[in-house]
């Protein structure tokens, strides 16, 4: 045993009754046995005995099975929860390549629990995104044909509803790759059809003056390992008729490149309305 580590435990393999989401379902969870006392100071007990502050050994296991006709890429996010039914602590795990037809199979941990958090008791599927493995960025990080790959991240958000995400597109092959402007992008709905009624403005200033690259474009080239960024950019407010939320946004660099599809909700409300700003220089 390492020094200072909690004491390894019994653990505890029980089957799942899990409905499941979109073809995945929890299949069996394990958990620690509940430790008697604490053995170092730097860790505490959750309620039920759980060692919170580091990981306690808390997995799920699920089955992914796809009933489609194309390999699909699938992103889960698995709810671990209290014998309330309260969650305790989330987990997301990307699998790439499931074959149609087939059925594969994994584990997810929870990880650290907060100090306090009640016993995990059981754990469900509470979101599912499929994207087409064909426009998915891989779950190994591989570079794709293209040479460039595309992520998104939270820029944040603010009062009056303003929502950022952020785009960084990354030359991950072996040759210079320019873009000058703005990404292409498009809006799909949970069944990954596109979404109308929704006007994409080249820039944010409609929206905001606060975003930080929102100026004129210009051409940029990245040498191989080096990144552009841009915003997406919109305000989640709601007036008098229906709201709209896109489930993914299916990116291209420039027009006519090879697209990815992110899985990225984009709550609109009914502003109808999302700004992007082009692409810039990273910071390295």
């Amino acid at each position: 045993m390492t020094a200072g580590a909690p004491p390894t435990a019994a653990v505890t393999r029980t089957s799942v009754e899990d409905p499941g989401k979109d073809g995945v379902r929890v299949t069996s969870l394990t958990l620690p046995a509940p430790a008697p006392s604490p053995t170092a100071s730097r860790y505490a007990l959750a309620s039920g005995g759980l060692v919170t502050g580091a990981d306690p050994g808390v997995s799920a296991a699920y089955e992914i099975t796809n009933d489609g006709a194309e390999a699909m890429t699938y992103t889960v996010t698995l709810t671990f929860t209290s014998g309330d039914g309260a969650a305790v602590a989330d987990a997301t795990t990307t699998v790439p390549g499931v074959a149609p037809g087939k059925t594969v199979r994994g584990r997810v941990g929870a990880g650290a629990l907060p100090p306090g958090a009640p016993r995990v008791t059981g754990a469900k599927i509470t979101d599912v995104a499929e994207v087409p493995s064909a426009e998915a960025r891989g779950a190994d990080g591989g570079c794709p044909a293209s040479g460039v790959r595309v992520r998104a991240g939270t820029g944040g958000e603010a009062a009056m509803g303003l929502r950022v995400v952020g785009l960084r597109l990354l030359n991950c092959g072996a040759r210079e790759y320019a873009v000058e402007g703005y990404p292409a992008l498009e809006l799909l709905d949970e069944d990954r059809a596109p979404l109308g009624g929704v006007r994409m403005l080249r820039g944010s200033r409609e929206i905001t003056s606060a975003i930080e690259g929102a100026g004129p474009p210009h051409r940029v080239v990245l040498r191989p390992g080096e990144s552009a960024r841009a915003s997406l950019v919109w305000r989640n407010t709601t007036d008098l008729g229906t709201p709209v939320t896109a489930r993914y946004v299916r990116v291209r660099a420039k027009d006519g490149a090879v697209p990815e599809t992110l899985p990225e909700h984009i709550d609109l409300g009914t502003t109808g309305r999302l700004g992007v700003t082009p692409w810039t220089r990273a910071d390295r």
